[in-house]
């Protein structure tokens, strides 16, 4: 499966929830999903709080299914083509030069 793949499930989901509802309770907005994508990748970080060992890979991965989720669900509502996004940022960050290499 691909990224737009990926996406049409995300909303799918999302649309069997009722959450693109005019009068859902969790509106989709792109503020609401930047503070959830940020919330859901501060609990990717709880798995790392007062450990030494690397967390549970499931759960681990959960969390970060949910992350990426949010990822693709923001990039595909603000109009972004997240693949490109993607694809520009590293070819920008081929020609970046960072401190200490």
């Amino acid at each position: 499966m691909d990224l737009k793949e990926l996406t049409q499930e995300m909303h799918h989901f999302v649309s069997s929830q009722g959450w693109y509802a005019d009068d859902s309770p969790r509106p989709q907005t792109l503020r609401n999903l930047a503070i959830s994508l940020t919330l859901e990748a501060g609990e990717v970080l709880e798995h790392f709080q007062w450990a030494d060992e690397s967390p549970d890979p499931e759960e681990l991965g959960d969390e970060l299914a949910d992350v990426a989720l949010y990822l693709l669900q923001l990039a595909s509502l603000a109009g972004i083509d997240l693949e490109q996004a993607i694809l520009l940022k590293l070819r920008r960050n081929y020609g970046r030069r960072w401190e200490g290499k």
